[in-house]
């Protein structure tokens, strides 16, 4: 199965999905008619859009069925052609195969991350077994893999093109590496395990989304002190569109979160909200995730030791950029001092603040927001709400349009007649153009804000890939953010972090945007690499170009003051122990829980606490994401002992800025923006990621970029 399809099965049973009612084996025979909406052809403009108006919840599980048995009925006429096995009968005919699941899955996915509830949650328990077998049965589908070894072994020989071979190579690999060269009883209990494993990652996210939805603070008005007008109002909208008018809601997600933590003068329900936010899946009810975490490890690993690999991230890091678990972890372990260091001195300069006003009190995680605010306003004058007044969202979506033009030569215009339907009134759909040319890119969709059913954090997609085999496909790429709206008829004011979520999650859609591969088995990325893009697009953020244009107040219209932009540069590095450390400390227990001899016995709260202490994790902070709600690597696989990818992704973001910064035009350089371009975004997984980066810059990444922009000191040797 092509990487791609790998990577949606993937997705869709390891989604924030829930109860469970499970099916332990397929039926005898499976429905094959495909005239389900859900799999029909995309018709409409811009080569088809899915039909996201007029989707049925009560169409979802015949589709997914009668897609799976067309899907391995195609497989099956590959698997069986008398012809001798080529690229073209076996590689592509495989690329080719499978298109009314792949229609099936894009609704799926709007279901799981979009809108989900408790009826899609019931579906999503039924299905995820089911899936998982579906892949499995081709993945070890013998006569197959046998065709594609054949390739695979005369590659070399075959006149093919560079893209091409790689292909060849990532489709072998995908099988190999998924239990293709098992015997008989290895591959049943592979198989086995892999079910079971797509039952408990459904669980995992349907805990997490449970206690995100199941746990409110509601606030009455005598405990707003300090809050700001504009958290204020989107706290009072949130509680209105609960059914509580007259209050005031924070919700149990990072966007609603943060914002209290850093202003109420509350203390005591700063503690409350952190602890809530802090223990979703770890409330010791149905809801608890420790259990479920201790059988993921076990059988990740037994999974693993089916195939000769010692530990699970030995075999997770094999086939990406830092290669074996000792090279990631000396990255992690090479920034980790420095980052702590710096959490001392940042809590020495909060203590002496509290200190000074006399709150009698020893800075606790709950408190940490809260006084580097105000370090933050005292040392750099620097109000985060005041910056936030010139951060409007539809400012930036303008702000990255600009820069997309600047440096890809997009157009985004706003499709406005209707001919695109929508899955809530929150998206809106932008028609991506070649500003010199005129010629259609794609579609962009955004969905920007939080609403319950909806997955916490932000993310990027694709409804439809770029490829060239079978003709030109328009790419359908989307954004999904988890903001506060606004008051009614008020504009949607960010923070300067979201407002880099927001230009990081749209730099992945430039990868999409930007892609020219041929097949749709290229159209993806090594997971420590795909995160570089998007990290890099942040810098572009604060240039002078985007706030002489876009960073205008809410309220007057005027530009960013050039003092208030000198305070936020100034302040660029400030509160990096923090953000460091909590970042590391998840990729560092995300890593040693997948390194572990033998993890069927282990206890995921004490492993944390323990391994936490042994590394010297200030005891003023926590992880960014505590291993009962790390959705990155239990509810799936994508980031399983792959979390590290973030800061290996910034060793080459860092790198790849200075080229900018060194260039006679700065970030907006046309000759560095053409090699940016040509060679980190356009070939996607057409070219293996390190050659791709030495073909852009002329040599490989180091670390040194990476600790000046923290305002870490460079380790010895790095240089």
């Amino acid at each position: 199965m092509r990487p791609t399809l790998l990577a949606a099965l993937t997705l869709l049973a390891t989604g924030c999905a829930g109860p469970a009612e499970m099916p332990t084996e397929a039926p005898d025979t499976m429905p094959t008619d495909l005239s389900n909406p859900l799999l029909a052809e995309w018709t409409g403009p811009y080569g088809g859009v899915p039909a996201f108006d007029a989707m049925d919840l009560d169409d979802l599980e015949p589709a997914l069925e009668a897609g799976m048995a067309a899907h391995l009925a195609e497989i099956d006429a590959i698997a069986q052609n008398p012809a001798p096995p080529t690229f073209e009968n076996t590689i592509v005919a495989m690329e080719r195969a499978g298109k009314p699941i792949e229609r099936a899955f894009t609704y799926y996915g709007i279901w799981s991350s979009n809108l989900s509830s408790p009826e899609f949650r019931e579906i999503q328990g039924r299905m995820a077994p089911r899936l998982s077998d579906y892949g499995t049965q081709i993945t070890q589908n013998a006569a197959l893999f046998d065709r594609v070894r054949a390739v695979y072994d005369a590659r070399e020989t075959l006149g093919l093109r560079p893209d091409q071979v790689r292909l060849v190579e990532l489709t072998y690999d995908g099988f190999a590496r998924n239990g293709a060269t098992l015997d008989a009883e290895a591959k049943a209990r592979y198989a086995a395990i892999d079910q079971r494993l797509s039952e408990l990652y459904t669980a995992f996210g349907n805990h997490v989304l449970a206690d995100e939805e199941g746990y409110v603070t509601y606030l009455s008005a005598d405990q707003l002190s300090g809050l700001p007008a504009s958290v204020v109002a989107a706290a009072a909208a949130a509680a209105e569109s609960r059914g509580r008018a007259g209050e005031y809601a924070i919700t149990n997600t990072r966007s609603s979160m943060d914002p209290f933590l850093t202003y109420s003068d509350e203390r005591d329900l700063r503690e409350t909200v952190w602890r809530t936010y802090y223990s979703r899946g770890d409330n010791g009810d149905e809801n608890d995730n420790n259990a479920l975490i201790t059988e993921i490890l076990a059988l990740r690993d037994e999974r693993v030791g089916l195939l000769g690999y010692e530990t699970f991230a030995a075999w997770r890091l094999e086939n990406r950029m830092a290669q074996t678990p000792e090279r990631a972890m000396d990255l992690l372990l090479a920034v980790w001092p420095a980052a702590v260091a710096r959490v001392r001195e940042e809590v020495a300069d909060m203590q002496a603040v509290a200190d000074t006003e006399g709150a009698d009190i020893t800075i606790e995680p709950w408190d940490y927001r809260y006084y580097a605010e105000k370090v933050r306003q005292e040392r750099y004058a620097l109000d985060s709400d005041e910056v936030k007044q010139y951060l409007q969202l539809d400012r930036l979506n303008e702000a990255m349009f600009y820069v997309a033009g600047e440096l890809f030569g997009f157009a985004f215009t706003p499709v406005t007649d209707g001919s695109v339907p929508v899955f809530h009134p929150d998206v809106t759909v932008f028609e991506v153009t070649n500003r010199d040319t005129g010629a259609l890119v794609g579609l962009w969709y955004l969905d920007p804000f939080a609403r319950p059913g909806k997955r916490s954090g932000a993310w990027a997609t694709t409804y439809r890939s770029h490829t060239t085999f079978d003709g030109p496909k328009t790419v359908l790429a989307s954004n999904n953010s988890n903001f506060v709206p606004g008051a009614p008829g008020e504009p949607s004011l960010i923070s300067l972090d979201d407002a880099e979520t927001l230009f990081h999650e749209f730099g992945h859609a430039l990868h999409f945007l930007a892609s020219n591969v041929a097949y749709p088995g290229l159209d993806g990325g090594v997971r420590d690499y795909t995160e570089f893009q998007s990290q890099l697009l942040e810098r572009w953020l604060l240039t002078d170009e985007v706030i002489d244009r876009f960073l205008v107040h809410v309220d007057t219209g005027e530009r960013m003051p050039a003092e208030l932009v000198e305070k936020i540069r100034r302040a660029g590095t400030f509160n990096q122990g923090f953000a460091t450390t909590e970042y590391l400390a998840s990729s560092l227990i995300d890593m040693k829980l997948h390194t572990l001899d033998d993890p069927s016995e282990v206890d995921p709260d004490a492993f944390e606490r323990e391994t936490l202490a042994e590394l010297g994790m200030p005891s003023e902070l926590v992880m960014r994401h505590r291993t009962p709600h790390f959705g990155h690597v239990f509810s799936g696989e994508g980031y399983a002992t792959g979390y590290y990818g973030y800061l290996w992704a910034d060793v080459l973001t860092s790198d790849a800025a200075e080229a900018f910064a060194e260039a006679p035009g700065g970030f907006y350089d046309a000759e560095v923006a053409q090699r940016l371009v040509q060679y980190l975004f356009a070939p996607r997984n057409a070219i293996d990621p390190a050659e791709a980066y030495r073909l852009f810059r002329g040599r490989d990444a180091d670390i040194a970029p990476l600790m000046r922009d923290r305002g870490f000191p460079i380790p010895a040797g790095t240089e």
